[in-house]
């Protein structure tokens, strides 16, 4: 396999689209958070908070989908360097879990705080 580094712009970034459909196809959890993207998306159009607002939004949902590429990565190297259960794996992928999770929580936060702000309009 060809090394990422130094390839051009193009071709690092089919790399990057195969990685993304890849997961996109087979991970439930990622194609849940980018439907909740769209919807989010659509909700923004909807409700047409400040710019400011979308960039928030937009951010921190980004930073979710990013999460969960990192933990999908994290977790199908570890299951090929080690495809028997290992108590280290399991707090790798633990962890790695737990990165999603936080910001989750953190994109949760920034809608409610949006949904705040809406409200006292």
């Amino acid at each position: 396999m060809l090394s990422v580094k130094n390839q051009p712009f193009a071709t690092r970034l089919r790399f990057a689209l195969t990685g993304l459909m890849h997961a996109l196809r087979t991970e439930q959890s990622l194609k849940t958070q980018t439907v909740a993207l769209l919807l989010v998306v659509i909700t923004l159009v909807i409700l047409r908070p400040a710019p400011l607002w979308w960039a928030l939004v937009i951010l921190s949902s980004a930073g979710v989908l990013a999460a969960e590429l990192f933990n999908t990565a994290i977790e199908h190297l570890a299951d090929h360097l080690q495809p028997e259960q290992h108590p280290e794996i399991r707090i790798v992928k633990d962890c790695a879990a737990a990165g999603v999770l936080l910001m989750v929580t953190g994109a949760i936060a920034v809608a409610l705080a949006l949904l705040i702000e809406l409200t006292h309009r």
